[in-house]
């Protein structure tokens, strides 16, 4: 499996290196490098001049160091980023939405319908919840409970999230 160097928010726009002031919105995105995806931040203002070229992002607060952490990204946004990585092709973001399908999953989102092989691989058929013939396939990279702890705590470092 790679490994993944996951950056927590330090407070600063990537874009312009100013500091992110606490209350203030900013734009958190997954970025795609040359070492793989990676968070990166942006203020609101190099946001909306510049719009960086991003894999996927949400807008929300930097919380001030006396606040309880939220969870800011909602079900619909981790749906979206599901659906984003549908026809990606390689193994790190394979195993991403296979994990992200498991949290999805846990929260109801998706339903488990069924499983094939094809080409070697197990792809599992789920449902999307409240859709009665919306289904969406995705691979089981056959991840071991280490692997998945290890995506999940990536995914949430990433997002911000407690998964």
């Amino acid at each position: 499996m790679d490994e993944w160097e996951i950056d927590k928010p330090v407070g600063q726009c990537r874009g312009t290196g100013r500091q992110i002031e606490p209350g203030e919105e900013y734009f958190g995105a997954l970025v795609e490098t040359d070492e793989g995806l990676k968070r990166q931040d942006f203020c609101a203002d190099y946001w909306k001049e510049q719009k960086p070229d991003v894999f996927c992002y949400w807008k929300t607060r930097l919380p001030h160091p006396d606040q309880k952490k939220q969870i800011f990204i909602d079900d619909e946004m981790l749906m979206a980023f599901f659906e984003r990585l549908a026809k990606e092709t390689e193994q790190e973001k394979i195993n991403f939405r296979f994990v992200l399908a498991l949290v999805l999953m846990r929260k109801r989102r998706l339903k488990y319908d069924s499983s094939k092989v094809e080409d070697g691989k197990e792809i599992w058929r789920l449902r999307i919840a409240g859709g009665d013939k919306e289904f969406v396939e995705v691979i089981n990279p056959c991840l071991d409970d280490e692997q998945i702890e290890e995506l999940s705590s990536q995914i949430g470092q990433i997002l911000q999230v407690d998964l």
